[in-house]
Protein backbone atom coordinates (compact mmCIF):
# COMPACT_ATOMS: atom_id res chain seq x y z
CA UNK A 1 0.00 0.00 0.00
CA UNK A 2 0.85 3.91 -0.73
CA UNK A 3 0.58 5.79 1.68
CA UNK A 4 1.04 9.69 1.38
CA UNK A 5 0.93 12.46 4.24
CA UNK A 6 0.29 16.03 3.55
CA UNK A 7 0.75 18.51 6.94
CA UNK A 8 -1.15 21.42 5.63
CA UNK A 9 -3.98 20.81 3.12
CA UNK A 10 -6.04 23.04 1.58
CA UNK A 11 -9.21 24.03 -0.65
CA UNK A 12 -7.23 26.05 -3.92
CA UNK A 13 -9.92 28.57 -4.88
CA UNK A 14 -9.40 29.19 -8.44
CA UNK A 15 -10.73 32.68 -9.51
CA UNK A 16 -10.73 33.79 -13.27
CA UNK A 17 -10.57 37.57 -14.05
CA UNK A 18 -10.20 39.68 -16.72
CA UNK A 19 -7.42 42.43 -16.22
CA UNK A 20 -7.54 42.60 -12.33
CA UNK A 21 -7.66 46.20 -10.90
CA UNK A 22 -6.78 46.73 -7.18
CA UNK A 23 -9.74 48.52 -4.93
CA UNK A 24 -12.35 47.71 -8.27
CA UNK A 25 -15.53 45.32 -6.93
CA UNK A 26 -15.26 42.61 -10.34
CA UNK A 27 -16.03 39.81 -11.43
CA UNK A 28 -14.93 36.00 -11.86
CA UNK A 29 -15.28 34.78 -15.49
CA UNK A 30 -14.56 30.96 -14.44
CA UNK A 31 -14.18 29.46 -10.73
CA UNK A 32 -12.84 26.35 -10.13
CA UNK A 33 -12.19 24.49 -5.96
CA UNK A 34 -9.74 21.71 -5.66
CA UNK A 35 -8.31 20.05 -2.51
CA UNK A 36 -4.11 21.25 -2.39
CA UNK A 37 -1.03 19.71 -0.88
CA UNK A 38 1.37 18.00 -2.01
CA UNK A 39 0.76 14.76 -1.06
CA UNK A 40 -2.82 14.61 -2.07
CA UNK A 41 -1.57 15.44 -5.25
CA UNK A 42 0.54 12.50 -5.22
CA UNK A 43 -2.84 10.41 -4.34
CA UNK A 44 -4.88 12.08 -6.54
CA UNK A 45 -2.53 11.31 -9.84
CA UNK A 46 -2.04 7.80 -7.98
CA UNK A 47 -5.78 7.21 -7.90
CA UNK A 48 -5.89 7.98 -11.93
CA UNK A 49 -3.67 5.07 -12.37
CA UNK A 50 -5.29 2.88 -10.16
CA UNK A 51 -2.94 2.26 -7.50
CA UNK A 52 -4.78 2.03 -3.99
CA UNK A 53 -3.76 4.19 -1.84
CA UNK A 54 -4.35 6.34 1.96
CA UNK A 55 -4.33 10.09 2.11
CA UNK A 56 -3.51 11.03 5.53
CA UNK A 57 -2.58 13.86 7.16
CA UNK A 58 -4.03 16.99 9.14
CA UNK A 59 -7.61 18.72 8.74
CA UNK A 60 -9.99 20.83 10.54
CA UNK A 61 -13.56 22.22 10.46
CA UNK A 62 -15.94 22.48 7.91
CA UNK A 63 -12.97 23.10 5.31
CA UNK A 64 -11.39 20.10 6.38
CA UNK A 65 -14.13 17.86 5.65
CA UNK A 66 -14.70 19.36 2.04
CA UNK A 67 -11.11 18.41 0.76
CA UNK A 68 -11.89 14.87 2.69
CA UNK A 69 -15.41 14.91 0.44
CA UNK A 70 -13.75 15.91 -2.68
CA UNK A 71 -10.69 13.56 -2.59
CA UNK A 72 -13.33 10.55 -1.86
CA UNK A 73 -15.28 12.08 -4.66
CA UNK A 74 -11.95 11.19 -7.11
CA UNK A 75 -11.79 7.68 -6.03
CA UNK A 76 -9.24 8.88 -2.71
CA UNK A 77 -9.43 6.74 0.31
CA UNK A 78 -8.37 8.46 3.62
CA UNK A 79 -7.19 8.59 6.85
CA UNK A 80 -7.22 12.20 8.33
CA UNK A 81 -6.98 13.51 11.69
CA UNK A 82 -8.68 16.21 12.53
CA UNK A 83 -8.02 18.96 14.93
CA UNK A 84 -10.11 20.46 17.84
CA UNK A 85 -9.24 23.77 17.05
CA UNK A 86 -9.55 25.98 13.58
CA UNK A 87 -10.33 25.52 10.14
CA UNK A 88 -8.17 23.65 7.33
CA UNK A 89 -7.00 26.49 4.63
CA UNK A 90 -8.41 28.17 1.91
CA UNK A 91 -5.76 29.26 -0.35
CA UNK A 92 -6.87 31.91 -3.23
CA UNK A 93 -5.62 31.83 -6.85
CA UNK A 94 -6.31 34.63 -8.86
CA UNK A 95 -5.94 34.36 -12.72
CA UNK A 96 -5.53 37.17 -15.11
CA UNK A 97 -2.69 37.57 -17.14
CA UNK A 98 -0.47 36.01 -14.50
CA UNK A 99 -1.44 34.45 -11.06
CA UNK A 100 -1.64 36.33 -7.79
CA UNK A 101 -1.64 34.13 -4.59
CA UNK A 102 -3.16 33.99 -1.23
CA UNK A 103 -2.06 31.51 1.15
CA UNK A 104 -3.67 31.28 4.47
CA UNK A 105 -1.68 29.67 7.49
CA UNK A 106 -4.22 26.58 8.86
CA UNK A 107 -5.11 25.15 12.22
CA UNK A 108 -3.10 24.41 14.73
CA UNK A 109 -1.57 21.04 15.42
CA UNK A 110 -1.27 19.76 18.89
CA UNK A 111 0.74 17.48 20.50
CA UNK A 112 -2.51 14.85 20.51
CA UNK A 113 -2.35 15.19 17.10
CA UNK A 114 1.34 14.23 16.61
CA UNK A 115 0.84 10.98 18.60
CA UNK A 116 -2.58 9.75 16.41
CA UNK A 117 -0.06 10.21 13.52
CA UNK A 118 2.49 8.24 15.17
CA UNK A 119 0.56 5.43 16.36
CA UNK A 120 -1.17 5.26 12.58
CA UNK A 121 2.38 4.91 11.26
CA UNK A 122 3.59 2.34 13.03
CA UNK A 123 1.16 -0.12 11.98
CA UNK A 124 2.78 0.63 8.61
CA UNK A 125 4.33 -2.42 7.12
CA UNK A 126 7.35 -4.05 5.25
CA UNK A 127 7.49 -3.00 1.82
CA UNK A 128 4.42 0.03 1.98
CA UNK A 129 5.10 3.06 0.57
CA UNK A 130 5.48 6.14 2.72
CA UNK A 131 5.33 9.60 0.94
CA UNK A 132 6.26 12.38 3.30
CA UNK A 133 5.67 15.61 0.60
CA UNK A 134 5.78 19.21 1.19
CA UNK A 135 7.33 21.70 4.42
CA UNK A 136 5.94 21.34 7.42
CA UNK A 137 4.07 23.83 9.62
CA UNK A 138 5.99 26.29 12.23
CA UNK A 139 3.42 24.06 15.05
CA UNK A 140 5.36 21.23 14.30
CA UNK A 141 9.21 19.92 15.75
CA UNK A 142 11.50 20.61 12.77
CA UNK A 143 12.82 17.20 13.46
CA UNK A 144 9.36 15.87 12.77
CA UNK A 145 10.76 13.86 9.06
CA UNK A 146 13.75 12.46 11.31
CA UNK A 147 11.30 11.13 13.89
CA UNK A 148 8.94 9.27 11.77
CA UNK A 149 11.96 7.80 9.58
CA UNK A 150 13.64 6.57 12.80
CA UNK A 151 10.49 5.08 13.71
CA UNK A 152 10.02 3.13 10.51
CA UNK A 153 13.77 2.29 9.48
CA UNK A 154 13.89 -1.43 11.17
CA UNK A 155 10.48 -2.35 9.24
CA UNK A 156 10.77 -2.29 5.41
CA UNK A 157 8.83 0.70 4.93
CA UNK A 158 10.13 2.31 2.20
CA UNK A 159 9.96 5.91 2.30
CA UNK A 160 9.76 8.73 -0.30
CA UNK A 161 10.47 12.05 0.59
CA UNK A 162 10.02 15.20 -1.16
CA UNK A 163 11.04 18.46 0.83
CA UNK A 164 13.79 20.83 0.97
CA UNK A 165 16.59 22.21 2.64
CA UNK A 166 17.38 21.29 5.64
CA UNK A 167 14.44 19.13 6.31
CA UNK A 168 15.44 17.18 3.03
CA UNK A 169 19.17 17.02 4.45
CA UNK A 170 18.19 15.62 7.96
CA UNK A 171 16.69 12.59 6.81
CA UNK A 172 19.28 11.16 4.24
CA UNK A 173 21.28 9.38 7.30
CA UNK A 174 17.74 6.74 7.27
CA UNK A 175 18.10 6.66 3.97
CA UNK A 176 14.50 6.98 2.06
CA UNK A 177 14.03 4.78 -0.86
CA UNK A 178 13.26 8.39 -3.19
CA UNK A 179 13.81 11.62 -2.85
CA UNK A 180 12.83 14.21 -5.70
CA UNK A 181 14.62 17.47 -5.48
CA UNK A 182 14.26 19.83 -8.57
CA UNK A 183 17.26 21.80 -9.65
CA UNK A 184 16.92 25.05 -7.48
CA UNK A 185 16.63 22.19 -4.29
CA UNK A 186 19.46 21.07 -5.58
CA UNK A 187 21.75 24.42 -5.91
CA UNK A 188 19.78 25.44 -2.28
CA UNK A 189 21.62 22.15 -0.66
CA UNK A 190 24.86 22.60 -1.50
CA UNK A 191 25.23 26.31 -2.25
CA UNK A 192 26.12 26.21 -5.77
CA UNK A 193 25.61 27.39 -9.21
CA UNK A 194 24.55 24.69 -11.92
CA UNK A 195 24.61 24.61 -15.51
CA UNK A 196 25.25 21.83 -16.67
CA UNK A 197 23.41 18.26 -16.40
CA UNK A 198 26.78 16.87 -15.23
CA UNK A 199 27.46 18.88 -12.36
CA UNK A 200 23.81 17.89 -11.66
CA UNK A 201 24.53 14.30 -11.56
CA UNK A 202 27.66 15.32 -9.31
CA UNK A 203 25.47 16.80 -6.75
CA UNK A 204 22.46 14.04 -7.29
CA UNK A 205 25.51 11.59 -6.06
CA UNK A 206 26.53 13.84 -3.00
CA UNK A 207 22.94 13.07 -1.89
CA UNK A 208 23.35 9.30 -2.82
CA UNK A 209 26.94 9.78 -0.52
CA UNK A 210 24.62 11.04 2.27
CA UNK A 211 21.95 8.14 2.15
CA UNK A 212 19.63 8.54 -0.35
CA UNK A 213 19.16 5.53 -2.33
CA UNK A 214 17.11 6.78 -5.19
CA UNK A 215 17.23 10.47 -6.33
CA UNK A 216 15.02 11.75 -9.16
CA UNK A 217 15.44 15.46 -9.92
CA UNK A 218 13.16 17.29 -12.06
CA UNK A 219 14.52 20.17 -14.19
CA UNK A 220 11.18 21.66 -15.35
CA UNK A 221 11.17 22.47 -19.08
CA UNK A 222 14.48 19.84 -19.51
CA UNK A 223 13.30 16.94 -18.50
CA UNK A 224 14.70 15.09 -15.54
CA UNK A 225 17.66 13.21 -14.66
CA UNK A 226 17.65 9.79 -12.59
CA UNK A 227 20.06 8.21 -10.02
CA UNK A 228 19.53 4.59 -8.98
CA UNK A 229 20.34 2.73 -6.08
CA UNK A 230 22.27 0.01 -8.87
CA UNK A 231 24.49 2.72 -9.71
CA UNK A 232 22.77 3.46 -13.30
CA UNK A 233 21.94 7.20 -14.52
CA UNK A 234 18.84 7.99 -16.61
CA UNK A 235 18.63 11.16 -18.45
CA UNK A 236 14.94 12.05 -20.07
CA UNK A 237 13.34 15.40 -21.96
CA UNK A 238 10.49 17.02 -21.35
CA UNK A 239 7.57 15.85 -22.87
CA UNK A 240 6.91 18.99 -25.77
CA UNK A 241 3.90 21.03 -25.18
CA UNK A 242 1.82 24.34 -24.17
CA UNK A 243 2.70 24.57 -20.28
CA UNK A 244 -0.52 25.59 -18.55
CA UNK A 245 0.27 25.52 -15.00
CA UNK A 246 3.52 24.15 -13.48
CA UNK A 247 1.51 23.94 -10.07
CA UNK A 248 1.65 19.99 -9.18
CA UNK A 249 3.53 19.05 -12.16
CA UNK A 250 6.22 17.42 -9.57
CA UNK A 251 3.96 15.91 -7.30
CA UNK A 252 2.05 14.52 -10.83
CA UNK A 253 6.17 13.28 -11.35
CA UNK A 254 6.68 11.41 -8.18
CA UNK A 255 2.86 9.92 -8.39
CA UNK A 256 4.18 9.11 -11.78
CA UNK A 257 7.13 7.16 -10.64
CA UNK A 258 5.35 5.52 -7.85
CA UNK A 259 2.97 4.19 -10.05
CA UNK A 260 5.50 2.80 -12.66
CA UNK A 261 7.27 1.10 -10.24
CA UNK A 262 4.53 0.10 -8.04
CA UNK A 263 3.06 -1.82 -11.32
CA UNK A 264 6.83 -3.44 -12.96
CA UNK A 265 8.98 -3.02 -10.43
CA UNK A 266 11.32 -1.71 -13.37
CA UNK A 267 13.53 2.14 -12.60
CA UNK A 268 14.06 2.78 -16.38
CA UNK A 269 9.92 2.12 -16.74
CA UNK A 270 9.18 4.35 -13.56
CA UNK A 271 11.32 7.26 -14.95
CA UNK A 272 9.83 6.92 -18.51
CA UNK A 273 6.46 7.40 -16.66
CA UNK A 274 7.32 9.76 -14.02
CA UNK A 275 8.61 12.30 -16.82
CA UNK A 276 5.33 11.56 -19.09
CA UNK A 277 3.33 12.31 -15.95
CA UNK A 278 4.92 15.59 -15.32
CA UNK A 279 4.52 17.24 -18.58
CA UNK A 280 1.40 16.25 -18.76
CA UNK A 281 0.50 17.71 -15.54
CA UNK A 282 2.12 20.72 -16.89
CA UNK A 283 -0.13 20.58 -20.14
CA UNK A 284 -3.39 20.89 -17.80
CA UNK A 285 -5.14 23.27 -15.95
CA UNK A 286 -4.79 21.51 -12.73
CA UNK A 287 -3.44 17.56 -12.40
CA UNK A 288 -3.44 15.11 -15.69
CA UNK A 289 -6.40 12.42 -16.09
CA UNK A 290 -7.03 9.76 -17.62
CA UNK A 291 -9.57 11.51 -19.41
CA UNK A 292 -7.52 14.03 -20.65
CA UNK A 293 -4.38 11.79 -21.43
CA UNK A 294 -5.27 8.14 -21.94
CA UNK A 295 -2.32 7.20 -23.65
CA UNK A 296 -0.51 7.64 -20.27
CA UNK A 297 -3.06 5.83 -17.77
CA UNK A 298 -4.04 3.20 -19.53
CA UNK A 299 -2.28 -0.08 -18.00
CA UNK A 300 1.81 -0.89 -19.46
Amino acid sequence: MIYTVTWNPALDYILHVENLTKGKIQRTNKEELYPGGKGINVSLVLSEFGIDNIAMGFLAGFTGREIERLLKDKGCETKFIYTKEGMSRINVKIRDNEETDINTSGPVIAKENIDGMMNTLSNLKEDDFLVLAGSIPATLSSNTYEMILESLALKGVKTVVDAEGELLRKVLPYHPFLIKPNEEELKGLFSVNITKREEVIYYAEKLQELGARNVLVSLGEKGAIFLTEEKETYQMEAVKGEVRNTVGAGDAMLAGFLAGYFKTGDFRKAFELSVQTGSASAFSDWLPTKELYPQIFMDK
